[in-house]
């Protein structure tokens, strides 16, 4: 009986230690495998090209961050990384669109839209100037509203400033005209410069 119960504490005291070594083992294997799961940041690349497929967003607007970085030899991981965010604005402002019942044109449009959500720029705010803005002019109104928060104005303000010069060509030309100059002073450049679009109509 002595024996048995001299068997069963030594049993039982070294539980503890045996429970500890399999979980040192378990977590040197999660360890191991979460290691042979990290993506390489062409992996990443190329993931985030096929949830922009999946999202219907254009390739050309990843491409063109691919492009872009690898011209100034940024690092792959770094591009990587900036592949992914504009992946997430893209289709934030694919939503916000979708919400405003804006049916999106062309790349630009979905382009300008993320810009400005990037810059700053509420989703309400975007929302409610792409169902006032006229369809030809929504996308110069958006960029001129992304500016615009650039320059230090709320979402709101600067909405109220763009509702108030989109009704007419001339007006919204003289306020992007206007919002372009102060932007260069402090050595920027326009959202729609950036996205290549210049023409107002």
């Amino acid at each position: 009986m002595k024996y048995r119960i001299l068997t069963t504490m030594i049993a039982l005291a070294s539980a503890p230690v045996m429970v500890a070594a399999q979980s040192s083992g378990v977590n040197s294997t999660a360890q191991a495998q979460g290691q042979a799961q990290v993506k390489t940041p062409q992996a990443r690349i190329d993931a985030a090209f096929r949830a922009a497929a999946e999202a219907r967003v254009p390739a050309s607007l990843l491409s063109s961050k691919v492009d872009e970085g690898r011209a100034k030899r940024v690092p792959q991981e770094r591009i990587a990384t900036a592949v992914e965010a504009r992946l997430r604005s893209l289709v934030r402002a694919s939503a916000a669109l979708n919400r405003a019942d804006v049916e999106i044109r062309s790349a630009a449009e979905l382009s300008v839209a993320a810009d400005a959500l990037e810059a700053g720029v509420s989703e309400s705010a975007l929302i409610r100037l792409s169902r006032s803005a006229p369809g030809e002019r929504r996308v110069v109104a958006v960029a001129v509203l992304a500016d615009l928060v650039r320059l230090g104005q709320s979402s709101e303000s600067a909405l109220t400033r763009v509702n108030a010069a989109v009704a007419t060509s001339a007006a919204l030309a003289n306020l992007n005209a206007e919002v372009a100059s102060q932007l260069r002073l402090g050595g920027l450049s326009s959202t729609l410069d950036a996205a290549g679009v210049i023409r107002i109509p």
